[in-house]
């Protein structure tokens, strides 16, 4: 066995497939290999980066120093910078931070295999390593964004929309299956535009539709719908078959019309209106998730308050928000000044944030004496952790199950609501 290798991954679940397949790669290869954010000792590291907003940026940069640190001391012999980050700021880096040994960006990974003596193996999903709980895996769809939104980095960083194919996409799956994947979760910039540049026309429902057919996922989840063009089909998919979680997870960002328009979404308040109601009235069962962005360049008190007025009218399950970041490289970075105070953004996301706690709770309240269908995600301390179809690992709320009764991870469970709070539920096995 050669030396060990181990990739540090941070960011969205896309870096999470990035990186499971080189870790795929890489043991073929030969290494040992290994995914530890901790582990300063391995005689190679690999750092994925995220680089999509400020906050993000500087976890990167702060795990990059830690390991160079750990090169000095001489426990890390080789150090390589992968992913968003090192693609936005290859240059910038290598100047700041010499002590790493090379930069690669999002779309070099065979260089990079290359470079760690790997020679001409490949990175391919045939060999996938699964780092998260084997029993759930995300099924990356595409790469990039035709979207022009003016405060996002990606369409600069990730390039255009690049749609993989029908047929690479159920093998995929298929080998998921073969892991004993049960949760698969289709991950994209913008689903509903799949398929449209390899086929003319979007492909979503098709690939729904094969994955159904091979009957090997008790949950298939989607997530980033966005409002504007949304699949119709697939509201009669998702109806119509108990495999797809009741989970629409549709970022809109905002709702005022003026603040649409600079943030240059491809819809208007109306049209937004139009397909949430709509949705919320076909799919009376499911849960919607979405994002919001506070304090973006434009942004007055009357926009803020037509904000917090429509996610109190609304009703998310699922609500995140972000303070607005403003980024070099994107219309908004480079058209509009960062006019409005950390302080101000701070608190518009705290009052946005309130609103929701308390929905959350009044939801999660009227939730004790069901029985729901929940999937266990781990043991940790004195609880076993699980989720509902109405819930994505590691961004939306858990079921909190007590040591004492006897589950396994990766298993389905009926579990009875026994008590609640904000966020999160405690049940009782039925």
């Amino acid at each position: 066995m050669k030396r060990k290798i181990n990739i540090v991954t941070l960011g969205c679940s896309k870096n999470v497939v990035d990186s499971e397949k080189l870790l795929g790669s890489l043991r073929l290869a030969g290494y040992s290999i290994g995914w530890d954010p901790e582990d300063t000792c391995a005689d190679t590291v690999i750092i994925n980066t995220c680089g999509f907003i400020n906050d993000a940026k500087e976890e990167s940069i702060d795990t990059i120093l830690r390991f160079v640190n750990a090169k000095k001391s001489g426990s890390v012999r080789n150090l390589y910078v992968m992913g968003c980050l090192s693609q936005r700021y290859k240059d910038e880096l290598r100047r700041e931070i010499p002590e790493v040994d090379s930069y690669f960006g999002v779309n070099n990974p065979d260089e990079l295999l290359e470079k760690t003596g790997a020679g001409c193996i490949g990175s391919s999903s045939n060999n996938r390593i699964l780092t998260n709980p084997g029993h759930y895996a995300y099924l990356k769809i595409s790469e990039g964004c035709n979207r022009s939104c003016s405060f996002c980095a990606i369409p600069s960083i990730r390039g255009r929309y690049t749609s993989r194919s029908l047929e690479d996409l159920e093998d995929e799956a298929e080998k998921l299956a073969d892991l004993g994947v049960k949760e698969i979760i289709l991950v994209a910039q913008d689903l509903g535009y799949y398929g449209l540049d390899l086929y003319g026309k979007r492909k979503l429902p098709d690939l729904i539709k094969n994955l159904l057919k091979t009957g090997n996922f008790s949950w298939i989840r989607l997530h980033y719908l966005y409002p504007d063009y949304f699949p119709d089909e697939i509201i009669a998919l998702m109806r119509d078959n108990q495999q797809i979680c009741r989970y629409i997870d549709i970022p809109i960002q905002h709702v005022s019309e003026k603040m649409l328009r600079l943030m240059k979404r491809s819809y208007g308040r109306r049209e937004l209106e139009d397909i949430l109601y709509r949705l919320k009235e076909q799919l009376p069962d499911a849960a919607f998730r979405t994002t919001l962005i506070s304090g973006h360049p434009g942004e007055t008190d009357d926009d803020h308050r037509e904000m917090l007025e429509f996610v109190k009218q609304f009703r998310f399950d699922r609500l995140g928000v972000f303070r607005y970041s403003h980024e070099e490289g994107t219309y908004s970075g480079d058209n509009f000044k960062d006019s409005i105070s950390e302080r101000i953004k701070e608190s518009r996301v705290s009052e946005l944030m309130a609103i929701q706690q308390s929905i959350s709770l009044e939801r999660n309240s009227a939730l004790i004496g069901r029985t729901m269908k929940v999937l266990i995600d781990r043991k940790e301390n004195e609880f076993y952790t699980g989720r509902t179809e109405h819930d994505s690992p590691e961004v939306d709320q858990e079921i909190l199950v007590s040591v004492k009764y006897d589950l396994t991870p990766g298993n389905f469970y009926d579990i009875r609501i026994s008590r609640s709070a904000e966020f999160d539920l405690i049940g009782i096995p039925v």
